[in-house]
């Protein structure tokens, strides 16, 4: 047992307060949904979960570098070979360019296969006069505003599983089965995004990789090598459905100790962190990797507990900070924090969300961010760490591999009357492919320093 597991069961998280939840018209339903679900394999395996961890230990010391990417919410509808193919693509895109010119392995982390539920600063809102439930994801309600639509159903938890199992059959089947091969770094550019500067700049790249490939080949090296013709890709999703997270969590038969098998990676957001809190005390006893979301108004000694309650042993990789600062605030609020944590001796993987903090609404009334505030704050970020002395391990982004019009800037320059020709997102705007690949260009020097 180790210190996280003291005092602690899979289903101790329910004398704590849940905020979060939804208001479940039917317990009982609620109780038999979990109850099949805690019958159904796991969706991802606790030997997955340990290499991952091993892996983060790496993105500590600055030997590997935290990519985390996707979409904001998963829509059931969205769960195509399509749209999940392109997401992986452009998360392998960015992942090359990061590990060819930043010169460090990059662990490919991505919001998928269970992004179904997401926070909501009001339980209820008003549309028409009506007061309706919020939406809280696909795994709770609709987004059609109704109030049929917008009740709770605790039968799409049972959904949400089946669409991330077949979510990560695919994901599976594509990095290990060739499409994730260095051989097809070419096949993987986008038509959208090779008439672009940045498709070009890729490009480019492509045929150094292929050069270096033909070399290892010419000296003996086979292409046929797994470190070349298959990729590790690990799943992560926003922990909020915890009576979902229980019934998932399994006791692994060679070490005894509990994991969350419903990805390799959770993490816990701003508003569920919580010193005395049910996400914490159920998170403080899995064990796997855990995240946790920071905003601009943490309190020092707060976020000190909150790193003593998920990580008493200070074990690298278990716990990583993700950072969402904002660009105008994150040169003055970050410093503080690196440098208690370095005083504290802490081991964490630092990682920089430089998307929610930066999120503004257009006269058009669509929400979105613009591109320079985003590689600002990830350039304040990696300027900061410099400073003092600290290690920027990671970032974290909502993306897509759709050609949508969501967040303004970037190489096109996209416009804020521009936004409603293909704004697609349920929930909050993501930069598109081209974007995506444009910050990895932007980035990879950063991280090779």
């Amino acid at each position: 047992m180790t210190s996280t597991q003291k005092n602690w069961t899979k289903s101790s998280w329910r004398d704590h307060v849940a905020l979060q939840q939804p208001q479940w018209p039917d317990q009982g339903e609620v109780d038999r949904v979990l109850a099949d679900l805690s019958q159904l394999p796991p969706l991802v395996f606790a030997g997955e979960i340990r290499s991952l961890k091993e892996l983060l230990a790496k993105a500590v010391t600055g030997e590997a570098f935290l990519l985390q990417g996707g979409d904001c919410s998963e829509d059931f509808s969205q769960i195509t070979a399509p749209k999940i193919r392109e997401t992986l693509k452009v998360l392998l895109q960015m992942s090359i360019i990061l590990t060819y010119a930043g010169g460090k392995p990059v662990i490919k982390v991505g919001r998928i296969a269970g992004q179904f539920a997401k926070p909501r600063s009001s339980d209820t809102e008003t549309i028409n006069g009506i007061e309706i439930p919020s939406y809280r994801g696909d795994m709770v309600n609709r987004p059609e505003p109704t109030l049929e639509a917008r009740t709770p159903n605790p039968k799409y938890m049972l959904k949400g599983y089946n669409m991330s199992a077949a979510t990560l059959n695919l994901l599976r089947a594509f990095t290990r089965g060739g499409f994730a091969s260095l051989n097809r770094v070419h096949a993987w550019n986008q038509e959208f995004v090779v008439q672009s500067p940045m498709g070009r700049s890729y490009e480019r790249l492509a045929k150094h990789i292929q050069q270096a490939i033909k070399f290892m080949e010419i000296i003996g090296i086979p292409a046929d090598n797994p470190q070349l013709r298959e990729a590790q890709v690990f799943t992560s999703h926003e922990a909020l459905l915890l009576g979902y997270e229980e019934a998932l969590t399994r006791q692994d038969s060679l070490t005894g100790g509990w994991y969350d098998c419903s990805a390799h990676l959770l993490w816990i957001g701003e508003r569920t962190r919580q010193l005395d809190g049910a996400h914490l005390e159920f998170f403080r006893g899995v064990l796997n990797p855990i995240a946790v979301k920071i905003g601009p108004d943490y309190d020092l000694d707060n976020i000190k507990k909150l790193i003593d309650t998920l990580n008493p042993d200070n074990e690298a990789g278990r716990l990583t900070l993700i950072t969402r600062l904002g660009m105008k605030k994150i040169e003055k609020i970050l410093p503080p924090l690196l440098r208690e944590a370095k005083r504290e001796g802490y081991k964490i993987v630092w990682s920089c969300d430089p998307m929610h903090a930066n999120t503004y609404t257009a006269e058009s009334g669509h929400k979105t961010r613009n591109f320079n505030d985003i590689l600002s704050e990830i350039t304040c970020f990696f300027e900061t760490h410099w400073a003092e002395g600290t290690v920027p391990g990671g970032l974290h982004f909502e993306m897509t591999g759709e050609n949508v019009t969501e967040c303004t800037g970037g190489a096109r320059n996209i416009m804020d009357e521009e936004l409603h020709r293909n704004y697609l997102t349920t929930c909050d705007p993501r930069l598109n492919a081209e974007q995506s690949l444009e910050v990895a260009f932007q980035i990879a020097e950063m991280i090779r320093s």
